[in-house]
């Protein structure tokens, strides 16, 4: 019946399209991949494995709902012969395998050269956003994300009770973090409209709001949820540093920060006006802080690491963490058997998550996945698989803003999963900023008091939710948690 179909559609099809796969879970990168196919011609035909094909872990229907959901799949069936004999009779113009596979033996060349077919790799290009497709999904099928979130649920077994209890263990924690302190400032105003000069908008300030940014609004979330926690970062000479002491104190953390005179304080100023930011003004030093200064930082931290279950490196590229210092504490924790996470936030060409090896999690956004490894072609499985023999970590996340989580461990068996996706939990964020800073020290913080890798991108993500859905940093507390958690 499914071939007979088929045959009617092909009937004006100038340019036919097949790419076949698994589909455990449709994810971003996959979409990206139609989206490459469905532009190579004029008909894309997606051939979704059976379920006894290598590497299927959820039940073919489930899969095949999945590619059906589409929108630019133009057929999708399940592939009852192989793939090889599906070419030899509709003689597709194009067979769209992903890139990763460009350096491999394919079966597929030796059949399209027969009737001259083209075999073609692609991952879909980085600059294209995914989010394009997810929204025309989201248009023609208003439970899209809530299926995407059942089905993670449940093929990964997770259960609210349990999840609340690693949530209530958080506070038996005692956390190290280190990196760049941010103080954040929120200039709202109201628009007084176009200068008659020049085009140039006229806005007048009405309110001003600081908040802690970086690694300190890091430590101050580990707070929130729980944690004792002894912060280790540095500062200028100034009134931003004054706040940032004042803020430290009054949310209870054991703040250890070393002045370093030729630099001011980081502070970010966001312009605001009717719920939207119009201009981001940033005061910085990012050369390294000074020799005596990193040898400081260094004895500090060892001595508080020596009382410790996690320690947490939050880098914004400042000069708060220089490799030296990063080496040393690294050494020291595989030593004595702490477990160490990692952010290394890189709004341009300087960063690499990389640098920090042996960690339990590192969680960059694709483009400083991208940046760490040089690859700007590669899917995100193949992304992931390189990051993580960069960086010798155990599991990473690659955040994917509206588009979600994107989850990567190791292997164990031929049975388990290694990669899976979450889409974001919060589809209208008031402020995106910090969400990152949640997901990381929340799902840190459950790998360590017990929680799998699946549980513990549950619960960063909904971590995540929680910050974008106000303005400004503010700590997480428990009660968020476990409330967004349960309702």
């Amino acid at each position: 019946m499914t071939i007979v179909k088929l045959n009617k559609l092909l009937d004006k099809v100038n340019r036919l399209v097949f790419v076949s796969g698994n589909f455990n879970v449709i994810h971003p990168g996959h979409l990206r991949l139609l989206n490459f196919a469905a532009e190579c011609g004029d008909f894309l035909v997606v051939g979704v494995n059976k379920d006894k094909a290598p590497g299927v872990l959820v039940p073919e229907h489930l899969r095949l709902q999945g590619v059906q959901s589409i929108n630019i799949v133009d057929f999708a069936f399940l592939l009852e012969d192989s793939v090889e004999n599906f070419i030899n009779e509709y003689k597709p113009h194009y067979v769209v395998k992903g890139k990763e596979y460009e350096n491999c033996f394919n079966q597929e060349l030796l059949f399209v050269k027969k009737y001259g077919g083209k075999l073609l790799f692609g991952s879909g290009e980085v600059r294209f956003s995914s989010l394009d497709l997810l929204n025309a999904e989201l248009s023609s099928n208003n439970n899209f994300y809530a299926n995407k979130l059942d089905h993670f649920v449940s093929r990964h077994s997770l259960s609210k009770f349990k999840l609340v209890e690693y949530i209530k263990r958080f506070s038996s924690l005692k956390i190290v973090l280190v990196g760049d302190l941010i103080v954040d400032e929120y200039i709202n105003c109201d628009p007084l409209g176009m200068s008659q000069e020049d085009p140039t908008i006229v806005v007048t300030p009405i309110k001003n709001e600081l908040f802690l940014g970086g690694s300190a609004i890091v430590a101050a979330h580990a707070k929130g949820l729980g944690a004792q926690v002894r912060y280790f970062s540095a500062v200028g000479q100034d009134d931003s540093a004054t706040f940032a002491r004042q803020a430290l104190q009054e949310l209870g953390i054991d703040a250890s920060l070393v002045v370093d005179e030729t630099r001011p304080t980081t502070l970010k100023q966001r312009f605001r006006a009717r719920g939207k930011t119009l201009l981001r003004v940033s005061h910085l030093r990012q050369h390294e802080i000074r020799e005596e200064l990193i040898l400081k930082l260094k004895n500090n931290i060892v001595s508080a690491l020596k009382d410790c279950d996690l320690l947490v490196f939050s880098d914004f590229n400042y000069g708060v963490l220089p490799q030296s210092l990063v080496n040393d504490l690294v050494a020291f924790c595989n030593e004595n058997d702490v477990p160490m996470v990692a952010d290394s936030q890189s709004s341009s060409q300087m960063g690499d998550i990389s640098r920090f090896q042996d960690m339990l999690l590192i969680t960059p956004t694709e483009h400083e996945a991208r940046l760490s490894v040089r690859e700007n072609n590669s899917s995100l499985t193949v992304l992931s698989e390189h990051l993580h023999a960069k960086s010798n970590a155990k599991y990473v996340f690659i955040t994917l803003g509206s588009e979600g989580l994107f989850i990567h461990t190791t292997q164990i068996n031929s049975t388990s999963w290694v990669n899976d996706q979450l889409p974001a939990f919060n589809s209208a964020p008031t402020d995106v900023s910090g969400a990152g800073d949640c997901l990381l020290i929340c799902a840190s913080m459950a790998l360590v008091v017990g929680a799998n890798i699946w549980e513990s991108g549950f619960l960063g993500s909904i971590a995540a939710a929680c910050q974008v859905s106000r303005i400004g940093n503010l700590p997480l507390t428990v009660d968020e948690i476990i409330h967004e958690l349960i309702r």
